[in-house]
């Protein structure tokens, strides 16, 4: 792992702070995994994405790309 950037947002808008957040790490090539944890009140979800060249065959979220975008920067 060579570039890590971390993103925290809040996915429930009506509810908490910015306790959720997305994680890049990834090497000089820009591969590696994207992780995500939703937190809210009825518990928390965490999920991973595999990254190849800085791009994912998975749904990116807008959170994810921006981690994905600062980690490469």
């Amino acid at each position: 792992v060579q570039k890590i950037a971390t993103v925290r947002f809040n996915p429930f808008k009506d509810t908490g702070g910015n306790q959720s957040f997305s994680v890049a790490l990834l090497d000089g090539k820009n591969n590696g995994v994207v992780i995500s944890s939703f937190y809210g009140r009825e518990g928390s979800r965490t999920f991973a994405k595999p990254i190849e060249k800085g791009t994912s065959k998975y749904e990116l979220l807008a959170e994810e790309k921006e981690a994905i975008k600062k980690a490469t920067s």
